[in-house]
């Protein structure tokens, strides 16, 4: 994959890389396994679950349970992370700089996440950003989660850009094969994971650990 071309909008995910929570939750995923008595690796967790909505998780780990079941655990997952990440919301370094550039040279931008509603609200209106998206693009909307590129794909038909001419941020390897399946270029934000994790991917046109170090990205100086 090519790493020219104008980019012509943003794709954000969220958790990890408009903000930096994922150890929020996976406080609140170790919190559910003990809860119900299944045991929790924190050091694989996150690579392979990260980007999916919370009921494709919550299933296998559950295989005998009803849809109502799964419903109620992912709801009991979410309402321990809140309380508990609630207190703790601010921007990725580097985001509101980077959102200010893209703005001020008229390039939208997009929130492509797996997170519900009540997640999204808890991050998008405590830092006030909601309306400097020009769509947000979740499961709860009958969107596949990632590695999936039904959300990543959506944001740029909402935006009405081609899918090549997109940049995506993300933070997690399901994350940017999702990008990658799009047709659509990354940066992967190394909130929780190292580069090499992304090594693998052709898609990836720059990583780092937040958004401070992206400002000389030839691909960000919108011209």
């Amino acid at each position: 994959m090519t790493s020219n071309g104008l980019v012509r909008a943003l794709i954000f995910d969220m958790d990890g890389t408009i903000v930096d929570n994922m150890r929020f939750h996976e406080d609140a995923w170790e919190h559910l396994h003990v809860t119900h008595g299944l045991p929790f690796d924190r050091d694989s967790f996150f690579s392979h679950t990260a980007g999916m909505a919370v009921g494709e998780i919550i299933g296998p780990l559950f295989p005998n349970a009803t849809p109502a079941e799964i419903e109620a655990m992912g709801k009991e997952k979410e309402l321990f992370y809140r309380r508990n990440y609630g207190p703790h919301v601010v921007a990725m370094p580097g985001l509101l700089d980077l959102m200010a550039r893209a703005d001020a040279a008229g390039v939208p931008m997009a929130v492509a996440t797996a997170a519900p509603p009540g997640n999204i609200d808890i991050v998008l209106d405590t830092l006030g950003l909601r309306s400097r998206f020009a769509t947000i693009i979740a499961p709860s909307q009958g969107f596949r989660g990632k590695p999936n590129p039904d959300l990543f794909l959506g944001a740029a038909e909402r935006m009405k850009v081609a899918p090549e001419a997109c940049v995506v941020f993300e933070d997690a390897p399901n994350g940017v094969e999702a990008a990658r399946r799009a047709d659509m270029r990354a940066v992967a934000i190394l909130s929780m994971l190292g580069a090499k994790d992304f090594a693998g991917f052709d898609n990836v046109i720059a990583s780092a650990k937040d958004f401070t170090a992206l400002d000389g990205l030839p691909a960000l100086r919108f011209a």
